[in-house]
Order: C-alpha cells, then sequence, then structure tokens
C-alpha cells in the first residue's frame, strides 16, 4: 500500500525525517506490551506517525478507575478486553495500520512467539516480573526494548539491548539487578497517580521507538532519563555494563526461570 503524502507531509517535510524515514517507519513492526497509562499514548502516537504494523499484548479488561490516565478507552469500554478497544480505536485513526491484538498476559511460554516477529518491544507493563521478562527475552531474541516506568511525581525512559557498532547495549539489568523487596514499593492504589505523567513518560517512550525505527543516532541508549513533572527536573544518566548480572542465556533457561517468585509474585511497581 502506497503512504499517502497529504497525511505524512509535516513529518516528511522534518530533516530528520524525510521520505526515507515515513517509509522506515510504514515497513516498522512494533510490539507494545501493555495498554494501560504508558501504553494508550504509546499506541496512540505511534499509530498517528504512520507505524505500518502494531501489536498489543494485554490480558486485562477496561475498569472505570483506568479511565483518567488510559486515554484510549471510554465508558462505553467498560468491561471489555483493552487490545479490542485499542485496536478499534486505532483502526479508526489510521485506517492504513495494521493492528495485532494478543488478549493475553506475556509470560516466558508465550514471549518469543508473540515478540519474535517485531522490529521494536515497547515496556509499558505494570510489574516487575513482565519488565525482567522482557529484558531478557530481547537479550534472547536480539531486539531493542523501550522502557518506560513513573513513581509517585516522577517518571523514567531508557532504550535497552540497542544493537550497536561491536555489541548490544545496557540492559534492564544493569540498572535492577534485584527487584525490590515485597512491600518495598507502594502499589498505584496506595500512592495513586495523574493520568498526566504516564501520558508525558508514555509520549517519551514513543519518541524513543521512532528515533530506533528511523536510525537516530541521539537515543536513549546506555542512559536513563529521569523526569520529576511536579518541579520539572530533569536529568540523564550514564548507564554502564555491569559484568555481575547474569540473566538467563538459552530459551530453555528463560522457560524455566520463575519470574514471579524472582520478583516476590507481586505487582509492586508504580507504573500505570
Amino acid at each position: 500500500m502506497m503512504m499517502d503524502f497529504e497525511k505524512y507531509q509535516r513529518q516528511i517535510s522534518h530533516p530528520k525525517m524525510g521520505w526515507m524515514g515515513q517509509q522506515q517507519l510504514h515497513d516498522a513492526k512494533v510490539l507494545i506490551v501493555g495498554a494501560g497509562g504508558l501504553g494508550c499514548p504509546v499506541l496512540q502516537y505511534l499509530a498517528a506517525a504512520g507505524v505500518g504494523k502494531i501489536g498489543i499484548v494485554d490480558g486485562d479488561v477496561v475498569a472505570k478507575s483506568n479511565l483518567p490516565r488510559q486515554i484510549l478507552f471510554t465508558e462505553v469500554d467498560l468491561g471489555q478486553m483493552k487490545v479490542y478497544c485499542a485496536e478499534k480505536y486505532l483502526k479508526r485513526m489510521n485506517a492504513d495500520l495494521g493492528v495485532v491484538a494478543f488478549p493475553v498476559f506475556m509470560n516466558n511460554k508465550n514471549a518469543f512467539e508473540i515478540i519474535h516477529d517485531y522490529d521494536v518491544v515497547v515496556d509499558c507493563s505494570d510489574d516487575f516480573a513482565t519488565r525482567y521478562l522482557l529484558n531478557d527475552a530481547c537479550i534472547l531474541l536480539n531486539k531493542p526494548l523501550v522502557y518506560g516506568a513513573i513513581y509517585g511525581e516522577q517518571g523514567q525512559v531508557a532504550v535497552f539491548n540497542l544493537k550497536q557498532e561491536n555489541n548490544f547495549s545496557t540492559n534492564y539489568r544493569d540498572i535492577f539487578p534485584n527487584p525490590p523487596a515485597k512491600g518495598e514499593v507502594p502499589t498505584c492504589e496506595e500512592l495513586g497517580v495523574m493520568g498526566v505523567l504516564p501520558g508525558t513518560i508514555g509520549i517519551l517512550q514513543a519518541n524513543e521507538v521512532i528515533k530506533i525505527i528511523t536510525k537516530q543516532s541521539n537515543c536513549l541508549s546506555n542512559k536513563l532519563f529521569m523526569l520529576n513533572l511536579s518541579t520539572y527536573d530533569a536529568n540523564t544518566f550514564e548507564v554502564m555494563k555491569n559484568n555481575s548480572v547474569k540473566n538467563p542465556s538459552t530459551i530453555i533457561e528463560f522457560e524455566q526461570f520463575d519470574y514471579e517468585s524472582f520478583c516476590g509474585a507481586s505487582k509492586n511497581e508504580m507504573v500505570l
């Protein structure tokens, strides 16, 4: 299918995009894991930018408490699977888009089958177990992973496992070799969240995806960007390889690794 020049004219006119960059977006396949507060803006902006194929992984249904921050959904969607509601919204927004809905939670039994067909994976999940699982799967499959998370009034973004000249960049375990102890990090219900924060961080994740696809050199690879949305303090930290960290090195080891036990079997991280 030919691209609609009129639709993407403003992007094509940008010096960092051009016709070639727009074609790269059109040919790209991106997998978003989690269709919540982070995933919704990622999905919306990548679909609008002209990414050709988007996969959505989420086994949850739309709840009323989701609506202030999960901007793809409305009250008519309550009780329905998030992936199917998101698919309908995105197809109305961009009829040229190919959407694949996976109404499941990612685990180490289905991860390889789901991920292998995609060029970039975006972590918009809401628990530590999925974070470590996605990280390890992307390392084994040589896929770049765009990470985002929020906590309180702060958010962070990074690009992991991006192919570089001689090797791959740092990964999630280099920054966080071990998850926090169970109960150490308050849950979303305990701490609360303003919808503008995951919206902001999700947009930054979408920006990193676009930069990766169009082969821009200034991605957040080997870096961790942190933003306080209350004070607007922003910092970018360099990330180094942690050679003492061990992650599953084979598919068999990955499938046998108990991520829920490793992470305390609780959804502690404040993401959505």
